[in-house]
């Protein structure tokens, strides 16, 4: 008997439930902003993005039986989501249009400069 028989509906139906979950999510990212976590949007666009790119990359390109490559995917995301940490400590010490921005300016500067 050969074990390495692929039942290909089996396999297709998977794919089809795949699929649906990512139009799915593509649909909650549009109507997420006005929906749910709205003072953290992009927190939300974010987990559904990691969520929408996990998808596709364990079912759509196979690895969803790799320990080596998952392992390192997880590695890769740690070494990114550091440095992004340090590279935006960096710039928002040193952020030099702190008084005309509207996210860090004082409230009293923002609510004179909207009359």
């Amino acid at each position: 008997m050969d074990t390495n028989t692929v039942n290909y509906q089996e396999e297709k139906k998977i794919y089809y439930k795949v699929l649906v979950g990512l139009l799915l999510l593509t649909a909650v990212t549009f109507v997420q902003p006005g929906l749910f976590m709205t003072h953290s949007t992009f927190l939300a666009q974010m987990l559904i993005a990691v969520t929408k790119g996990w998808l596709i990359v364990m079912y759509y390109m196979h690895l969803k039986g790799e320990k080596l490559i998952t392992a390192m995917v997880w590695f890769a995301l740690a070494l990114v989501t550091v440095f992004f940490i340090i590279v935006i400590g960096i710039d928002v010490v040193n952020f030099q249009f702190g008084a005309e921005s509207h996210i860090t300016a004082p409230a009293a500067h923002t609510a004179h400069a909207a009359h």
